[in-house]
């Protein structure tokens, strides 16, 4: 079917089929229709004959296929954010109504790596609590590979961290993307002075930040040869931010846990702005059907702030 301009229908939501929506979902996260149908346990032109019905009610291509499976047209995508929007929502109907009738209790485990600045998070759990004032919240802080371990072994229910790869048993959020710079206090000789070469601070002390430590980071350093030098130790970004602001050393730190600091002229960052290591920061919990009530409802809480931050 060739790209046409979309129909607006007045009573589209009246006439649409909202199985054919289910079933779109399925054939882009299945990657193609013929991958969908076998999921499915379908015979593939049924499932082709759903995506065909679909786009002859909104008037558009949603799906090119390609060598590979399928491909989305603009159309497709934006058709692909409201259906997600239209599942989370229907997900979420057994946990509202449970909000709506009584009291909701429980606990609701969080294990977040150290240093972690997210206004939306921060926000969604003081937006959680008020609706939800019965509802228990623990934090625990971690490195990141320990957050990922608490969630697969079931000691937390939600994690905020990184991660290098992707744990089949988790699912993945974006919550932020975090971006590191290259600190030195005002004692340091590099302090006021930006540079371009990583080199030449192979023999500065360093400052590490242990199992902490984000694996881009690690990569960095022993690519220039930084911390041979190792002159402290902090398992904690804070208290790693401590030692660099007290001139043990040299190291990295998450621009926003330094920020104050070098408002105040404590911290200076030696790299360029552009040239600062980033990284997406996740949050995770396991599939939706190991979820109680008040860790689903927590999930959403964030999931929507963080959303609407997107689109703004």
């Amino acid at each position: 079917m060739s790209d046409r301009t979309p129909l607006i229908d007045k009573k589209f939501a009246s006439r649409v089929d909202w199985n054919l929506m289910r079933t779109f979902v399925d054939i882009v996260r299945a990657g193609g229709i013929g991958a969908a149908a076998r999921q499915l346990n379908r015979q593939q032109p049924s499932i082709s004959a759903a995506l065909k019905r679909l786009e002859d009610q909104v008037g558009t291509t949603l799906l090119h296929r390609t060598a590979t499976g399928v491909e989305m047209t603009a159309a497709g995508k934006a058709m692909m954010s409201l259906c997600e929007d239209m599942l989370e929502s229907a997900r979420m109907v057994p946990h509202h109504i449970a909000q709506a009738t009584k009291r909701v209790e429980g606990i609701v485990r969080i294990q977040i790596i150290s240093g972690l600045f997210s206004a939306e998070f921060d926000e969604a759990i003081a937006s959680f609590h008020r609706r939800n004032p019965a509802i228990h919240i623990e934090i625990r802080v971690s490195p990141w590979r320990q957050v990922l371990d608490a969630l697969e072994q079931g000691e937390v229910e939600i994690g905020v961290g990184y991660d290098s790869s992707v744990r089949g048993g988790l699912m993945y959020e974006p919550l932020l993307v975090e971006r590191q710079q290259l600190y030195c206090s005002r004692s340091n000789p590099y302090f006021g002075y930006r540079i371009s070469r990583l080199g030449e601070l192979k023999d500065q002390a360093f400052v590490l930040t242990g199992d902490d430590e984000i694996e881009l980071i690690t990569h960095l350093r022993r690519r220039y040869r930084l911390g041979t030098r190792v002159s402290g130790l902090a398992e904690d970004i804070n208290e790693a931010r401590r030692l660099i602001v007290q001139g043990v050393g040299i190291g990295f730190l998450p621009v926003l846990a330094a920020e104050s600091d070098v408002a105040k002229g404590r911290l200076w960052p030696i790299l360029h702005a552009d040239t600062e290591p980033t990284y997406d920061i996740f949050m995770l919990a396991r599939a939706e059907a190991a979820r109680d009530t008040a860790t689903q409802l927590f999930w959403e809480e964030v999931i929507r702030r963080v959303r609407a931050q997107r689109r703004s």
